[in-house]
This record gives structure tokens, sequence and C-alpha cells, in this order.
């Protein structure tokens, strides 16, 4: 679906769709399955969501569940479920989003795998009090990602990109494995409110990774490698230390000693291939990694 013209005129919405030929017009009397939500309107095409803002404007969400847990993030995000209390009850988010009990459990349980809310038997979801700052272990997102789901005000700085023949002297400590393989090195500063916390150093291995755009470095390379390479990223390991940092490191974090955060990992496409190396330093001062672990009895 191409969407060629949109105005929003409070409710009264006109949309014209040129590949479908549908007109969606006063009401929004649509022959499509929409929902209101705040102002907001669901367009459930096929395998497509598109969700048209109150101000005007639209954007597409990978999927029905990826679209109502953004909604749900975004309503805590502004309070609007304040920590403490409970989230309508499913039935209700049913009703509310149009969507199966299913689709409802699923985003719900983003919202859990993210650590905002926590399920409880016979009562519902309440919403969590985190640190804003407070990033999940498990998972694998890119920081475009979790810029938009913690609504951290940040921005990117691109401080290299260059094609290696070798793994760089600082990553052969992490991963020796890897120390005569090709990739493309890749360092980021993350400022969060204008305060640099967060130096991603990237390697990318090449193969699989065959190119590498500085505007897809400044914005998210997982969405360029998923949407533009059509690449399935899967999984990752990750170890947590505490290390000492070079004055480089310290100068560009702010550091008032040698010590930082290091996050390192290897990340694997769904096929096990591995495909990036990352050192991901943070000030010990403004981040904690939050996980949520649970019991699971084992039976043999």
């Amino acid at each position: 679906m191409k969407v060629s013209a949109f105005i929003n005129l409070d409710l009264n919405t006109i949309l014209v769709c040129t590949s479908c030929q549908y007109y969606f017009m006063k009401k929004l009397t649509f022959l499509l399955n929409k929902h209101f939500v705040d102002n907001k309107v669901f367009l459930y095409l096929s395998k497509q969501v598109y969700i048209i803002k109150d101000k005007g404007g639209f954007f597409m969400a990978q999927s029905k569940v990826s679209a109502i847990a953004q909604d749900l993030v975004d309503k805590i995000k502004h309070q609007q479920y304040k920590p403490g209390e409970y989230l309508p009850s499913e039935h209700q988010l049913m009703d509310l989003y149009g969507a199966s009990r299913e689709t409802i459990r699923k985003a719900l349980t983003s919202l859990t795998d993210l650590g905002l809310i926590q399920k409880i038997r016979g009562k519902g979801s309440i919403v969590l009090n985190l640190d804003r700052y407070a990033f999940p272990i498990s998972g694998i997102s890119s920081f475009a990602e979790l810029n938009n789901q913690l609504g951290l005000k940040a921005e990117t700085k691109v401080l290299l990109l260059q094609k290696e023949e070798h793994l760089p002297t600082g990553f052969i400590k992490y991963f020796p494995e890897e120390k005569n393989s090709a990739g493309f090195h890749l360092e980021r500063l993350r400022l969060i409110e204008g305060q640099a916390d967060v130096l991603d150093c990237d390697y990318l291995l090449s193969p699989p990774i065959n190119s590498l755009p500085k505007d897809a470095a400044k914005t998210s390379i997982y969405n360029y490698l998923e949407n533009k390479e059509k690449l399935e990223i899967s999984y990752a390991t990750k170890e947590i230390s505490v290390c000492t940092v070079n004055q480089r490191i310290r100068d560009l974090l702010q550091l008032d000693n040698e010590l930082a955060v290091l996050v390192a990992s290897r990340n694997y496409l769904a096929d096990t291939t591995k495909f990036e190396l990352t050192l991901s330093y943070h000030r010990p001062d403004k981040f904690k990694f939050v996980d949520f672990a649970r019991r699971k009895k084992i039976k043999f």
C-alpha cells in the first residue's frame, strides 16, 4: 500500500491509498479493519499495520503485535499508565485494539521482556518503576530501538567507519578467534541529553556483511541489515565486566577515573553465522543493566 495523500481534520480524516484504490472518508467508515485508540487510527492491511496519528502523519509497524506493544510503551513512557498501576485487562485491550487474545498476550510479553511490566496471576499486568536508563541484558536490540522504546533523548556521533583486513587490536583480547577476520570497524559515541554516556565499538564481519553505508551507521545498522540486506538477526552472547580504559575512552566518556562498564557481545544470524563483535563502554554512574530472572523447575 502506498499512501499518496494524508489530510488530518481531527477525526474527519481523508486517506487516499493509490495501490488498493480505497478512499477512506468522513467519520473513518473504512472498508478495512480499523480501530481508534486515543485519536490514533490502526489500519490492519493484511500483514501490514499503518498507524495514523492524531496530529498528522503516519508510520508503519511490522505487525499488530509490534504496533500494540509500541503504543503501550508510549503510554507507559508518558505515564498514562503510571508505575504501580495495572494495565487494562487482556479482554479490554482486545476490544481497544481490535486484536485477538494471542496478539495481546504477545504484545504484553514484549513489555515484560523490556522490564516495563510484571504479570500477576489473577490481577493483570502491573507497570514497574524502573530507572529510565536501565537497559535490559536479555534480548538483542539496536540502540535506536532502545532509544524509541525507552524514550531517551539520544543522538549518535559516528567517530570511525572503515574496512579492515584483520581484527583491530582492541578487539583481539575479547575475540581472539577472529583475529584474522576482515570486516567493517565502526565506532559510535552515544549522547543522552547532550552527555556522552556510551561508546559502541563494533566489528561487522565480512562476509557476511559486504557493505555498510555511513548513514546506516548513524541511524541503525540493524535496520539496514534486516531491511536492505535481508539478513535475519537472531541472538547474541554477552559478557559484562568492569574494565580499565585508555585515555582516549576516558576523554570521550568524560570519566573521572579509568574504570568503565564493558559489554562484550558476539551477535549471530538465524543460521548461526556470527556477523558482529561489539565492545560497548558505558559510564558506570549512568547506566544499570536489568534482567528478569524467573525460576523454572526442571524435572528429569
